[in-house]
Order: structure tokens, then C-alpha cells, then sequence
């Protein structure tokens, strides 16, 4: 830890860091719309949604309203929709600890039929190096790639100071190689699959393989194929909402980060099996509403997804042997 500065850290609410997010902000709009238009036409979308974005951001505020406001380490510009998203963090209580850029990202989100669309305006062209914090008090820290530089150097003073270090494998990124051989728990999209030509349970050897102690592969609404700190590869499907109920996909991964994040903070007694439960409870609240900021679950919104949807699911996990 010699290289964590001596100054003190507290958050905006006077307390220790209780756990770090690292990530890349975005403001989303998302709207619903069943026709998108080309060339000289106009429409009109049927609802939508401004909320904060990005991977680790929105697990950030995701855990915060679960309970367990964590510090946050992300892109933000001196604009009005950086200034936008400091009243949001306000908001849920969280210590931003900016890294500037000349501009907000923006993400114009369309969700339909379970699916989204997504375009993009990036701004990672960081002005400034990143800031050093003090981890004093840090359980945890989850990140998602962006910010390489920050991601690797927190990721490997977490792993000598023994703070759980978990990873939104979401895409490809130059250091994903290096990264994974300090993360503690790596939960990675298809697309990561996708992106380097492995199958599922071939992406669990490649996890096994990195050091990883947990892996798990999100597969939408196919569930999640992970294995725990013994090995064994197990299959758990994901809740059942009716498609009929199901408005907005995105962010749906981010909220089950963020979940098992709180889940593991609230209580480490708890086996990961209950952690990923908890966290798919969450995400199946999230895409049964419009927006990252609509759709955070409260304990209360996670325990009543449980109640209506998990039941008829509970005695499905099943345990894959070689």
C-alpha cells in the first residue's frame, strides 16, 4: 500500500471509502419508439428517459440505492451535462472523483423486443492523470475497463491489500490480459465470447486460467453460466418475466453488477450462488423500466421480483461436471 497517498479520503457523507467504482460516464436517452425514421421524416417516440450511463457508473448508483454508497472514479466534463451528472451523484450521496474531459459522453439508447440499439458520442481523451485515493476502508472495487490505466494500478493495489476485485467484462479492451490476472471476481458479456472466439464454457477455463476466483458468463434472458471458488460450472437461469413486461434491456447487466457488488458488502458470509440470485432479481426489476435512474431497484422492488418470478425457477441451478 505504499504507493496509496497519505492524505485522507473521505466521502461527501464524512465516512471512510467503503468500496470504489471506476468507469466511464455517459448520459443516456432512451426512448421507445416503434418507427425509426430516415432521410428529411420526423416521429414521434412514445416515452423517454435522461439518466446517468455507462458500465460501472450505473452499478455504482445501483448499489448506492441498494443501500452501500460507494466512491466513484469516472470521466466528467466541465459542461452542462457533466454538471448534469455531479447533481445526479449528489443525489444518491456518491463521492465523484472526476477525471476531466473536454466532453460528455452521450449514449441514444432504442430499446425493442428485448433487444437495444445504441449510438454513441465518446469522449475518453483524458486531460489530467488519474487521481490517487486512499483506499482506507475499501471492500471492494469493480470496474469495467474503461480508464485502463486507473483500472490496472487500482486493481493491483486492491489485490495486495486483499479488497475484492471485481470486473463487468463487457468488451474487449487492450488490457483485458493483464487486468484479469487481478481480478477476484470477472463476470463477462457474450460479446466478450464473441470478441475472442470462445464459447461460453470455454470463456470459464480462459477466467479459470487468468487466476479469477469466480467467472461467470451473463447470457441475457438465458441466465448465467459461472463457477465458484471450488470450480464446479454451474448454470443458473435467468427469472422468467413475461415479454410483454420487458421495456428497457440496457443497463440490465450494469444493475446486476452493481447488485452482487452490495450483495457481497452487505454480507460476505453469503455464498456467490446467493450473491448472482440477488443480483438477477435486480436486473429483472431494471428491464421492466425505462431508463438506468427508473429502473434501480430497491431492497423492497428485489424482494417482490423474488416472490413473483423466482419461485418456480429456485430448484433449477444445476451443477455442470466435467
Amino acid at each position: 500500500m505504499a504507493n496509496v497517498a497519505p492524505r485522507r479520503n473521505f466521502t461527501i457523507t464524512g465516512e471512510w471509502m467503503r468500496a470504489l467504482f471506476i468507469g466511464q460516464t455517459y448520459i443516456d436517452v432512451t426512448f421507445l419508439t416503434d418507427h425509426l425514421p430516415t432521410g428529411d421524416e420526423k416521429h414521434v417516440a412514445s416515452a423517454y428517459a435522461v439518466s446517468f450511463g455507462g458500465n460501472a457508473v450505473t452499478a455504482a448508483f445501483c448499489c448506492a440505492k441498494l443501500g452501500i454508497v460507494p466512491d466513484l472514479l469516472t470521466t466528467v466534463a466541465d459542461d452542462w451535462l457533466g454538471r448534469m451528472f455531479q447533481d445526479m451523484a449528489v443525489k444518491y450521496g456518491i463521492s465523484v472523483h472526476a477525471r476531466k474531459v473536454k466532453t460528455s459522453s452521450l449514449s441514444f439508447i432504442m430499446p425493442k423486443d428485448g433487444k437495444r440499439a445504441i449510438v454513441r458520442c465518446r469522449d475518453d481523451d483524458h486531460l489530467h492523470p488519474f487521481p490517487t485515493l486512499n483506499l482506507t476502508g475499501c471492500r471492494a472495487l469493480h470496474i469495467d475497463g474503461h480508464q485502463p490505466d486507473a483500472a490496472l494500478h487500482y486493481a493491483k493495489l486492491c489485490r495486495e491489500a486483499g479488497i475484492l476485485t471485481s470486473l463487468d467484462g463487457g468488451g474487449l479492451r487492450d488490457n483485458t490480459h493483464e487486468l484479469l490476472a487481478f481480478i477476484d471476481v470477472a463476470i463477462v458479456a457474450e460479446r466478450l465470447c464473441e470478441q475472442m472466439e470462445l464459447s461460453p464454457r470455454a470463456m470459464l477455463d480462459y477466467l479459470k486460467g487468468r487466476g479469477c476466483r469466480v467467472g461467470g458468463v451473463t447470457m441475457g434472458e438465458r441466465g448465467l453460466v459461472w463457477y465458484d471458488e471450488s470450480g464446479v460450472v454451474r448454470e443458473t437461469p435467468a427469472l422468467k418475466v413475461p415479454p410483454a413486461r420487458v421495456i428497457d434491456t440496457n443497463g440490465a447487466g450494469d444493475v446486476f453488477h452493481g447488485a452482487y457488488v452490495y450483495s457481497y458488502l452487505h454480507d460476505q458470509s453469503k455464498s456467490w450462488q446467493e450473491h448472482f440470485a440477488f443480483a438477477q432479481a435486480a436486473s429483472a426489476h431494471k428491464i421492466q423500466h425505462l431508463g438506468n435512474e427508473a429502473g434501480l431497484p430497491t431492497l423492497a422492488d428485489i424482494a417482490a421480483v423474488r416472490e413473483e418470478f423466482q419461485k418456480p425457477a429456485a430448484g433449477k441451478l444445476r451443477a455442470i461436471r466435467p
